[in-house]
């Protein structure tokens, strides 16, 4: 990667009618690199993708590609593809012509179309399918051709629309790593559209999480997870517990009894949620919060339990199930929050 971006959004806005879907977003993506664009229905995820690619026209803000404005540019003319969530092959041609539709638009001789298509048939482990047409393929199949389509004029940047979203589980997740294994082979750059967060954590090098318009946090999938910026960000990424109370006299209080806090420079008296994730609770003989497990949901190397303590709120622990965390459902159980795995928020977002 170079220091200067290859895509470059800044102060970005875009309504339809009465309806923000993007305000003010800014944000770069990196010369190879993965990005994600995480967040619920209707957050702008998908406007934004669309923007870049030059379906439709920010009514404030700039993009930049490689350094050069690209208001007014048509999509024709913008080094960046696209690969739509339904795939779009064409069920009357081949695989081999599906994949050189592109390279035939470029005016590309038969040559150069031969060594391309039989390159990427290559690297997508295709190779030997070129002459089915795509009622022969599988999903995974078909998913691997409409990125070899994508991928075969050359573009700067590839933005993909869910693309994993017509795979089941076991697919899904082995895609997920050929996904990256090719990013990392042709290190074009990927801007990948999700509202799956186990996919985007699982696939990006940087993670933006958007809301309602809005980016509410950039950052590392790590730092995503283990450092959330905001509450909603906190409660959208992964699994967390939220204990309300208030800071007294450096220790977290509620009506489930004292905890020690996080560093904090919240005053004495200030309302909080205690953020903690739930394989950061340990069941624990020292002090603690007790509880009456409620529920026990076995799943492979996790076990996940759910104890509600005396106060009346639910906190939910997550133990590999080699760790001894055995449980049945009526058990009393004592659990700890070390204040170095836990955040508080004030914000109700």
């Amino acid at each position: 990667m170079t220091d200067a971006p290859l895509l470059s959004i800044k102060g970005v806005s875009k309504r339809f009618g009465a309806v923000t879907a993007l305000d003010d977003v800014s944000l770069e993506v990196a010369r190879g690199e993965f990005f994600a664009l995480l967040g619920p229905s209707g957050c702008g995820k998908t406007t934004l993708m669309r923007l870049v690619a030059g379906f439709e026209a920010p009514d404030a803000g700039r993009i930049e590609i490689a350094g050069e404005d690209m208001s007014g540019a048509p999509p024709h003319r913008r080094p960046v593809n696209l690969m739509f969530q339904s795939y779009a092959l064409f069920p009357h041609l081949s695989v081999f012509e599906n994949i050189a539709f592109g390279l035939r638009r470029q005016g590309k001789d038969k040559p150069a179309i031969l060594a391309r298509v039989a390159e990427l048939l290559e690297i997508v482990k295709l190779t030997g399918v070129e002459k089915r047409r795509p009622d022969q393929l599988s999903g995974g199949q078909k998913q691997r051709v409409a990125l070899a389509r994508a991928l075969a004029p050359g573009p700067r940047l590839l933005l993909l629309d869910e693309p994993l979203g017509a795979l089941d589980r076991q697919l899904r997740e082995e895609t997920q790593f050929q996904l990256k294994e090719i990013q990392r082979k042709l290190q074009t750059s990927f801007v990948v559209v999700t509202h799956d967060q186990d996919e985007a954590l699982a696939m990006a090098d940087r993670i933006a999480v958007m809301r309602a318009g809005r980016i509410e946090q950039i950052g590392a999938p790590a730092e995503i997870y283990e450092r959330p910026a905001t509450r909603f960000v906190a409660s959208f990424i992964g699994q967390m517990n939220f204990l309300p109370g208030r800071i007294e006299d450096g220790l977290f209080v509620g009506a489930f009894g004292r905890l020690p806090a996080p560093p904090t420079n919240l005053p004495d008296g200030a309302k909080a949620a205690l953020a903690v994730r739930p394989e950061r609770v340990a069941p624990t003989t020292d002090d603690g919060l007790d509880g009456i497990v409620e529920d026990v949901a076995f799943r492979g190397e996790i076990i996940h339990i759910r104890v509600r303590l005396a106060s009346g709120e639910i906190l939910r622990v997550s133990r590999g199930a080699d760790q001894g965390a055995r449980a049945s459902i009526g058990d009393r159980m004592r659990l700890a929050i070390a204040a170095d795995a836990a955040q508080l928020f004030t914000d109700e977002r």
